[in-house]
């Protein structure tokens, strides 16, 4: 009989929480994971995509013994003993990746509620962001520096996109407490800017989508139109 085939590598499999996540947060999944990638969420969001990898990579197990299973009951091996022990090894992977993968889920959960709390007291909050201060502040979070000019005394921020900001503008972020300086720097060699966690949450605030439902997700590559196999 062949090898048992060797997993492949993890993948964003359809969790059974992704759409309650989007329409928590406004945004898709892939948007969510290079939000995190580039610095830009808060805590409690970076946390709730950390755990959402975490249950990704466990649904990506339970889709692979699926298949498994499929592939061994398909026909394409004699029905013998060594057949069934297959099977039975399986089935028993099968039930131990479904555990990690509930587990996973209800961390994620756990992660949500809080956020969904919050989406929901502050939605008679403040108004959104301005167009310039969204562009701002997604500039300076891929790494920005305050510099003077030697010469001329002019101070500007220059973001590592190559994104320039005018001095009033950083100024008023900073009294917003949306951005801060790193004043330990000499500003003609380059104060870094970074976001604060309030200008993080106010960013990830202002760019999510408003969501009334729901959003139905296609399914990714790799993935089981099932995410919740019947247990027995």
């Amino acid at each position: 009989m062949p090898p048992e085939p060797t997993p492949t590598p993890v993948r964003r499999a359809v969790s059974p929480l992704d759409h309650r996540i989007e329409a928590a947060i406004g945004h898709d999944i892939d948007t969510l994971w290079a939000y995190r990638d580039r610095g830009v969420l808060d805590d409690p969001h970076a946390h709730l995509v950390d755990r959402h990898r975490e249950l990704a990579k466990a649904q990506t197990g339970v889709v692979f013994y699926l298949k498994l299973l499929n592939r061994l009951s398909s026909g394409e091996f004699d029905v013998d003993d060594a057949l069934f022990t297959r099977i039975d090894r399986t089935v028993d992977q099968l039930e131990e990746a479904t555990d990690t993968r509930d587990a996973a889920a209800r961390t994620v959960s756990a992660a949500l509620e809080p956020i969904e709390a919050a989406a929901t007291a502050s939605a008679q909050g403040p108004s959104p962001l301005s167009t310039d201060d969204q562009a701002a502040l997604l500039a300076i979070a891929g790494g920005a520096k305050l510099y003077e000019h030697l010469l001329t005394g002019r101070m500007s921020v220059t973001a590592a996109s190559g994104t320039r900001i005018p001095h009033a503008e950083l100024q008023r972020l900073e009294d917003a407490g949306l951005v801060v300086r790193d004043t330990g720097h000499p500003v003609h060699a380059g104060q870094p800017v970074a976001l604060t966690d309030t200008g993080r949450a106010a960013l990830f605030a202002a760019r999510r989508k408003p969501t009334t439902q729901a959003p139905k997700l296609p399914a990714r590559p790799g993935t089981s139109p099932s995410t919740l196999p019947q247990r027995r």
